[in-house]
C-alpha cells in the first residue's frame, strides 16, 4: 500500500474521478494485466522448440505485473475500509493502468489499458478550458513572431519554402551540374553577363558592356543551348554585344540548386560522369553517348508546376501600398495617404437648378385664368448612348436632355 499518501490530499473536487469510476478502472486494468500474463504463459506451452528460454523470462515478467494491477485493483476496492482519501484510491487505479501497460508491453501485445487513463483525467470547467484556449493562442502568437522575425515570412510562404526545399532534392541531382553553372546563372541574374566577340564576360557594372571578368565559354553554352539562359541583343546592334539573362526555366533552376546545393557536383568532370552514366544505352555508340552527354538536360516540366516562389512580409507590403495607388488612379479608388477632392460650398450652390420664385400676392400659376409664362427653347446636351438595332448591330444615337429655363 502507499503509506505516504493515506489521509493526504483534498476530498473530490469538482472533475475529479468518482471514486465509483477509479474503482472499475482498477479493476479493468487488473482484468487486462492477468489476460496479458496468461497469454505469454500460453506462449510458452505452444513453443516447439527445446530453447523456451526468452519466453519463460517474459512470462515472468508479465506475471510480475500482473500481480502489482491486481494487488491495486483489491486496494482501491477496500478503500473505504483502510479510509484512505479519494486522491489515494485514484493514485491506486493509475498505478494500475500503469502495471497494466507493462504488462501488455512485456507480452507484446497492443497496450490497450492505455486508454483506461482517460476515464482517470479530471474534467476541466469551461473556465478552465477557456483560461487553456487563451494560453495556447498565445503561445502559438509568440512562436508565429519568432518565425516571422527569423525568416521574414508568414507561416504558408514558409510552409512554401518548405516544399520547394523537398523538391529540390529530387531535380536538382538531375540537372547534372557543378557549382561553377551555378555562378554563370548568378551573374546573368544580375544582369551583366554579356557576350562579345566569343568572349563571355560580366561587366563590372550594369550598362557599362566593355571589359570586365571572364565567364566560362563552355558552361554558358551548355545553358544557352538548354535553354536556361536567353539572349537579348543590345540595342543599338553596333558592336555585337548580346546580353544574357536566365530564362523562366533557368530561374526556378537557379533557385532550386540555391536549396539544395548538395545536388550539384564539384567538378565539370564529375558532373559530366554522371551525365554520361544516364545517357549510356545499350545500342548506343560511344560518341553518340559522349555528345549527349555533354549537353545539359531540361528541368523537369513538373518542377516548374510545383516550384511556387515564397513572397516575404516586405514584398506584401510593398505590393499592396501599389495595388492602392493603382485602385485610386484605375477605380477611383481610397489612396491611403492622399485626401479625396471636396467641392466646396459656394459651388455646390451655384450648381444646384434655381427654382422660379412666383410673388407671394401675385396668382399661382396653377391657378384657373392664368396664363404659364413663355419659356425659352429646351438646350440640347448631347449624350452618346448604345442602341440595338432590328438586325442585332449596335448603333449609335443621341440623347437630348432638355434643361428648362425660365424667363425672368
Amino acid at each position: 500500500m502507499i503509506e505516504n499518501d493515506v489521509g493526504i490530499g483534498p476530498a473530490t473536487q469538482p472533475g475529479e474521478p468518482t471514486p465509483q469510476t477509479c474503482i472499475r478502472v482498477a479493476r479493468q486494468a487488473a482484468e487486462l494485466a492477468v489476460g496479458a500474463a496468461d497469454e505469454a504463459m500460453n506462449a510458452v506451452i505452444r513453443c516447439r522448440s527445446g530453447n523456451t528460454t526468452r519466453l519463460e523470462d517474459v512470462m515472468h515478467a508479465a506475471h510480475k505485473e500482473a500481480c502489482e494491477a491486481e494487488q491495486y485493483a483489491n486496494w482501491a476496492e477496500q478503500w473505504e475500509a483502510d479510509g484512505v482519501t479519494p486522491y489515494v484510491l485514484a493514485r491506486y487505479a493509475a498505478r494500475a493502468v500503469d502495471a497494466a501497460v507493462r504488462a501488455q508491453t512485456t507480452a507484446g501485445l497492443e497496450a490497450t489499458a492505455a486508454a483506461l487513463r482517460t476515464a482517470l483525467q479530471r474534467r476541466l470547467t469551461p473556465e478552465e478550458h477557456a483560461e487553456r484556449e487563451s494560453a495556447r493562442r498565445r503561445e502559438e502568437a509568440r512562436r508565429e513572431a519568432e518565425e516571422r522575425a527569423a525568416t521574414g515570412m508568414d507561416c504558408d510562404n514558409r510552409r512554401r519554402a518548405s516544399m520547394n526545399a523537398y523538391f529540390a532534392e529530387d531535380f536538382v541531382p538531375q540537372l547534372g551540374w557543378s557549382a561553377g553553372h551555378v555562378r554563370v546563372l548568378e551573374a546573368a541574374e544580375t544582369g551583366r553577363l554579356y557576350r562579345r566577340d566569343g568572349q563571355v564576360r560580366r561587366a563590372p557594372q550594369p550598362g557599362a558592356w566593355s571589359g570586365g571578368r571572364r565567364v566560362s565559354r563552355e558552361r554558358t553554352q551548355a545553358l544557352l543551348a538548354a535553354r536556361f539562359l536567353a539572349a537579348v541583343p543590345r540595342r543599338p546592334r553596333r558592336d555585337g554585344t548580346v546580353v544574357l539573362i536566365p530564362s523562366p526555366m533557368g530561374q526556378v533552376a537557379l533557385e532550386l540548386a540555391r536549396l539544395y546545393p548538395a545536388g550539384l557536383y564539384e567538378t565539370d568532370r564529375a558532373a559530366y560522369e554522371a551525365r554520361y552514366a544516364r545517357v549510356a544505352r545499350r545500342g548506343r555508340s560511344r560518341e553518340d553517348t559522349k555528345a549527349a552527354a555533354r549537353r545539359l538536360p531540361l528541368l523537369d516540366s513538373s518542377a516548374l508546376r510545383l516550384y511556387r516562389r515564397p513572397v516575404t512580409l516586405v514584398e506584401q507590403e510593398e505590393r499592396a501600398k501599389r495595388e492602392a495607388e493603382n485602385q485610386w488612379e484605375d477605380e477611383g479608388g481610397y489612396c491611403f495617404g492622399v485626401e479625396m477632392p471636396h467641392p466646396a460650398a459656394e459651388a455646390r450652390g451655384e450648381s444646384a437648378p434655381a427654382k422660379p420664385q412666383w410673388d407671394a400676392a401675385g396668382p399661382h400659376p396653377s391657378s384657373p385664368g392664368t396664363s404659364r409664362p413663355r419659356q425659352d427653347p429646351p438646350l440640347a446636351t448631347p449624350h452618346r448612348c448604345r442602341a440595338s438595332s432590328g438586325q442585332g448591330i449596335d448603333s449609335t444615337v443621341r440623347v437630348r436632355t432638355v434643361v428648362s429655363r425660365t424667363r425672368r
